[in-house]
């Protein structure tokens, strides 16, 4: 299974903000949405960053009171680690445990495809496993009718 398995059945909506835009927008957007993460975009829609509750959280502590006015870009992480589609969700999970991050933007060519989180990948794994068992049910007990 890989990443654009997850994103035929998720869809491929991503939630974005600029990175001038202020933590307060961020949150109002990431509460709104329900939601853990938000992609970041430079001037020219080029993700320029990630900014998720952890951010926000660390963010506050560390600026205090008056934090919610900062620009997304003094909090985001910069550093984004980037799935393809064609990426196999046994290698991303790797990859988000060991790097100890819950979301990856998905791109293709430059261009952001979707997002996928943990969340998204074991609901994937779980529904893989269900399959599994009723196609074994199915070999061994003949099909229900």
């Amino acid at each position: 299974m890989t990443l654009k398995d997850i994103l035929g059945v998720k869809g491929n909506a991503v939630w974005t903000v600029s990175k001038s835009q202020t933590v307060r927008e961020a949150v109002e957007l990431l509460v709104g949405r329900n939601i853990g993460a938000l992609v970041v975009l430079d001037g020219n829609a080029r993700v320029a960053g990630i900014i998720s509750e952890r951010d926000i959280l660390r963010g506050g502590h560390e600026n205090g009171e008056g934090f919610q006015d900062l620009p997304v870009s003094r909090l985001m992480t910069r550093k984004v680690i980037v799935g393809r589609p064609e990426d196999d969700i046994q290698t991303i999970m790797n990859v988000m445990t060991h790097s100890r991050i819950r979301h990856v933007p998905v791109m293709k060519d430059g261009a952001l495809q979707g997002i996928v989180s943990i969340g998204d990948i074991v609901k994937s794994l779980l529904q893989d496993s269900e399959d599994q068992i009723q196609t074994l049910k199915e070999f061994i007990y003949g099909p229900v009718m």
